[in-house]
């Protein structure tokens, strides 16, 4: 029965504050099933819900007999999935690539779990035959779909204890039969089954699917790490978990319910997940135990938000659609800032506990990366309190999030007090400031009438007034970071006692003002020395730039025989745009801008 879902005060407190607890996620996943029986009802009332139809009521006979055996696969990685292609986007309906029929393959794993007779019709996509949860029959050739027919002994749908083993499955095509080994779990000729990764520690126990057959998730096949490899790494982050993070480990066991393997990026490690398949974290071959742990800590989170935001409403449309999370290299849309910021309190909790436990390197590094993840979390509540348009519960929710952040400042970094605090503490924030200054020249743009006008103002000597307005582009097609100059320069703070003199900067940019790198250093240098109009450098990056090209451009005629003027100093400038005098709507800008400064200041300041 489908009713009404209650957040309780307490439960939407916790998981503000970045954790839950189990109890939390059980009634974020029973929500999300309901919302996913919702779907479901309304892909059956829509135009392909012919197409789905069979399989729904072999999934309705399932949960009639067996409901433990049908509530795996509506939780599961590939049904929500699934729901969201069928009702948005798929391209065909009625006709046979409808993405309705895909229920089918969803269906076939309910039908062997409970032991239920069936016959279904399955498409089959370039040869291979996906069945989420059980496996993948390869070498189909160009047939378009198959029949799947479910034979179990007499007396066993529904009982108790029934095991996959127990049934005969059966793929016939026009080119012929193949028959599924008894253990669908063990491979077989033209048959890839979906590895289940099991981990106990202390009580504990996850399991996994390692799902490489879901049609609507980027799954492929492991051979560069197979299951023998994701199971001795799981086995050894769930141990790290459990010791470290025993209230967290309870939240995974609860909730997870697959990774699916992406392919290797050049660099690093490549994870994510999926809004509509809650508990289900992507993520490429992590390589150490410490890092699959992180990316389970991170993913899960989002999980968690977007659970959360199908019961609650945290903004409203009209706040600015682009906005800057320092550990994005693109603009990100409301909803996306949010959830870097929630995913972010995972790696706080991660970092913490790293930092305050390891010794000699190994905590040095994970002292810079808790100050690094402190300093991008507080920098994204101070972008999410300015420019998102907070409802009650969101300014409550960002309020509960911050004193979660400030209550473990106080509990310390693991980076040591005294000076190396201080020291590690200024060298985080000349990479934020850095990153954000680049960002801003790579994304936003200033208006040209703007900043013609603040031109003739300066050359007038008169107050710059209020400053014009921004544009953030969109971003297209992949993304890269802000470059390897940009990379060296970062990578030198960490071992460097100061920025690079403010003055020193700012006459590097007068030599090259289009190189980013340049402003980088400026604006973190500004930012340390306290400068005047620091906070607009950083900002306001591309204004400060475009003003001073445009005034270099525009200097007047000089006399025969007299020195040319010099350009106009950046930092001059900043600090014109921030002077007192201005008019009242350039001070608004300076206040919203000093919340970088001190970003848990003012987050309750937008409702």
């Amino acid at each position: 029965m489908i009713g009404p879902y209650v957040l309780p005060d307490d439960v939407f407190d916790a998981l503000a504050a970045g954790a839950g607890g189990r109890p939390a996620v059980l009634l974020l996943l029973r929500a999300r099933r309901s919302r996913n029986l919702l779907l479901l009802r309304r892909a059956l009332d829509g135009p392909c819900g012919r197409a789905v139809e069979p399989a729904a009521d072999l999934l309705a006979g399932v949960e009639r007999v067996a409901p433990e055996a049908a509530r795996p696969v509506i939780d599961g990685p590939a049904f929500g999935t699934w729901a969201a292609r069928t009702l948005r986007d798929c391209p065909a309906h009625h006709r046979g690539g409808c993405a309705g029929r895909d229920l089918a393959a969803l269906a076939v794993l309910a039908a062997v779990r409970a032991a239920r007779p069936a016959r279904v019709t399955v498409p089959v996509r370039e040869g291979r035959l996906r069945l989420p949860g059980l496996g993948t029959v390869t070498g189909l050739g160009e047939t378009p779909e198959a029949l799947v027919v479910v034979e179990a002994p007499a007396g066993a749908e529904g009982a108790p204890g029934t095991s996959a083993g127990s049934c005969r499955v059966r793929v016939l095509t026009a080119a012929g039969e193949r028959v599924l080994p008894r253990d669908p779990s063990r491979p077989g000729h033209g048959w890839q089954p979906v590895a289940v990764l099991d981990a106990r520690h202390r009580g504990l126990t996850l399991r996994l699917p390692l799902e490489t057959a879901a049609p609507e998730l980027p799954a492929l096949e492991t051979a560069s790490a197979g299951p023998a490899a994701w199971q001795d790494l799981l086995r050894q982050a769930w141990e790290l978990l459990v010791d470290n993070h025993p209230r967290r480990a309870e939240e995974l066991a609860a909730g997870l319910n697959g990774i699916v393997p992406l392919p290797a990026p050049a660099r690093g490690v490549a994870s994510a997940t999926s809004r509509h398949a809650f508990g289900t974290v992507l993520t490429s071959w992590p390589a150490d135990p410490e890092r699959l742990a992180l990316t389970l800590l991170h993913e899960f989170q989002h999980s968690k938000l977007s659970a959360l935001t199908d019961l609650v409403t945290l903004y409203e449309s009209g706040g600015r659609p682009r906005l800057y999370a320092p550990w994005r290299p693109d603009p990100r849309p409301p909803g996306g800032l949010l959830q870097g910021i929630y995913a972010h309190l995972g790696d706080l909790a991660f970092w913490q506990e790293r930092s305050g436990s390891r010794h000699g390197p190994a905590q040095a590094d994970a002292a810079w990366r808790l100050a690094q993840t402190r300093a991008h979390v507080e920098r994204g509540l101070t972008e999410a309190a300015s420019h998102v348009r907070l409802t009650a519960l969101g300014t409550r929710f960002l309020e509960r999030l911050a004193r979660t952040v400030r209550d473990g400042d106080r509990e310390g970094t693991g980076a040591g007090g005294g000076s190396g605090g201080e020291r590690l503490a200024r060298a985080v924030a000349r990479v934020q400031a850095g990153d954000e200054a680049v960002w801003r020249l790579r994304w936003a743009a200033a208006d040209d009438a703007g900043t013609e006008r603040l031109a003739a103002l300066w050359r007038a000597g008169r107050p710059a007034g209020p400053l014009p307005a921004e544009d953030v582009r969109a971003a297209t097609g992949a993304v890269a970071g802000p470059g390897p100059e940009f990379g060296r320069w970062a990578a030198r703070q960490r071992g460097a006692e100061r920025a690079r003199p403010a003055r020193e900067a700012a006459d590097a940019v007068l030599a090259a003002p289009d190189r980013a790198q340049g402003w980088a250093e400026l604006a973190a240098a500004a930012a340390e020395e306290d400068r005047p109009g620091a906070d607009v450098l950083r900002t306001r990056t591309e204004l400060v730039r475009d003003l001073c090209v445009r005034l270099t451009a525009r200097q007047p005629a000089t006399p025969p025989g007299t020195a040319p003027p010099r350009p106009p100093d950046p930092l001059a400038l900043a600090a014109w745009l921030t002077d007192p005098a201005a008019e009242d709507g350039q001070k608004t800008g300076v206040s919203m801008s000093q919340n970088a400064r001190s970003p848990l200041a003012k987050t309750s300041a937008t409702g």
